[in-house]
């Protein structure tokens, strides 16, 4: 086995002696690489944003912004990585930092750096175009800056920045090395004071690893258990990292199902997809920032069983399944029978997730609706996903997922039985609408009383029903 080591801004650094629970982000500090900067600790301020290089989806390699303070250092074994010192200098800036620069998006300057990592991410992404919304005449996509924060500038300038940015130059060192292959992922073995973190080679060797370390904590993108580590101070003595195991990568679209990996990351899927399953496409932009969604995972965000998981809604209207995987083999379960109790699902300690599983032919209504204190980056305080057929005015099926009105993500079971077989009409809708308001009973906590969370849901479906209405008459 190589000695871990990765290379950043050029340069390969052995890592073999650092600490297993050591992030990204205190590791480059340590090596003097003080742009990268720590403000939230939780992958909500966008200071400590990287470089690294992931195989691509319109070109060989796509340059990918993500949270230096999330990261473990281990995950970046045999990677390549790029912080804002390797991007320019003082003397010959980097298109991006100029343009930051002559329109005034930086003043004191903290959180440029992960501001300039993130547009740079966007400004060297080879399927740039001006059709989507959000997007400039340059094609930049404004909301690849989502999940970067500015205290005292303000946004208008560094939109500005962005909007003026140019195409990458030919002679571009970032742009050339775009069209060759990104790293592949290397087994990795960390060790420190008794506690070990793994990459392990295989598939085979993943489970193998899960069935010998039960109390092992397995993670693909670390968004979740980064926060565990750097807030809540918890440390495992065992880490297995599976994110780039090649058979977690997968994306099959079949006759009869799309199947998803889970570890492929929620960008990479939504860029495969293309947006063949709307219902997705509408749930990507809200799924955090893209900082995040760069890193996690579908198999992540079921995994930890959160009841405000944003997926797991959308994917309970998708009528979705999830493989489950062991040493003594495979069981697909429908994901309406997975969740158990609050952070609970029937995964055994021996089982990991393999991929999501969802059923063709989609339904031809979809929607789904996020209440929460902020548009975007913000846990939800409700989240319904609606998947339904309706044919000559009748509701042929209806599959309803809530988020964030009890302890598990549910389906909302009596309200689809309200719908289906009825008229497509005010009249049904308004009934179920009052169905919906019960389901779940729901709670309260700091983020919505029940009362709201109940209002939420029946205007939710009475929303869906006056925008099929609009759509059918534009």
């Amino acid at each position: 086995m190589v000695d871990p080591e990765v290379t950043v801004n050029g340069k390969r650094t052995a890592i073999g002696d650092v600490p297993v629970h050591t992030t990204a982000l205190d590791w480059l500090r340590g090596q003097g690489l003080t742009s990268c900067k720590e403000g939230c600790a939780e992958g909500e301020c966008g200071a400590c944003a990287i470089l690294v290089a992931r195989p691509g989806v319109a070109s060989p390699t796509d340059l990918v912004a993500i949270n230096a303070c999330l990261a473990p250092v281990g995950s970046l074994d045999g990677q390549e990585v790029w912080t804002a010192e390797g991007l320019g200098s003082t003397e010959d800036l980097h298109p991006v930092q100029h343009e930051m620069a002559v329109c005034g998006g930086s003043q004191c300057g903290y959180c440029t750096p992960g501001f300039v990592c993130s547009m740079a991410a966007e400004y060297y992404r080879s399927d740039r175009d001006a059709t989507g919304d959000d997007h400039a005449p340059n094609g930049f996509d404004i909301h690849a800056l989502s999940g970067n924060l500015c205290r005292c500038t303000g946004y208008r300038p560094i939109r500005d920045a962005a909007h003026a940015l140019g195409a990458p130059p030919a002679e571009d060192p970032l742009a050339q090395r775009r069209t060759c292959r990104a790293p592949e992922p290397v087994a990795t073995q960390l060790h420190d004071g008794g506690r070990d973190y793994l990459r392990p080679a295989s598939w085979a060797e993943a489970l193998q690893l899960r069935h010998d370390r039960p109390n092992a904590t397995f993670v693909a993108g670390s968004t979740d258990w980064g926060v565990e580590v750097n807030i809540r101070g918890v440390r495992a003595d065992c880490v297995v990292a599976i994110d780039r195991v090649p058979e977690l990568q997968v994306l099959d679209i079949g006759a009869d199902a799309i199947e998803i990996g889970a570890g492929l990351s929620l960008t990479e899927m939504d860029r495969r997809l293309g947006g063949r399953v709307p219902l997705l496409s509408q749930l990507i932009p809200q799924f955090a920032s893209r900082l995040i969604r760069n890193a996690a995972t579908l198999g992540g965000n079921l995994g930890t069983g959160s009841p405000i998981g944003d997926s797991a809604p959308v994917l309970l209207a998708l009528g979705a399944s999830v493989v489950l995987s062991s040493v003594d083999g495979e069981r697909e379960v429908p994901l309406a029978e997975y969740f158990t109790g609050y952070r609970q699902s029937v995964r055994r300690a021996d089982e990991l997730i393999r991929s999501v599983r969802i059923p063709l032919p989609l339904a031809g209504t979809t929607a789904f609706h996020k209440v929460a204190k902020r548009r975007f980056d913000d846990i939800s305080s409700v989240a319904v996903a609606f998947a339904l057929d309706i044919e000559d005015g009748l509701v042929r099926t209806a599959r309803i997922g809530l988020g964030g009105v009890a302890a598990t993500p549910i389906r909302a079971i009596e309200t689809e039985a309200a719908l289906v077989d009825q008229p497509w009409s005010e009249e049904t809708v308004r009934a179920a609408a009052e169905i919906l308001r019960g389901e779940g009973t729901p709670m309260d906590d700091h983020r919505a009383s029940a009362a709201y969370r109940a209002a939420t849901l029946g205007r939710s479906l009475l929303k869906l029903h006056a925008d099929s209405l609009e759509g059918a008459r534009a």
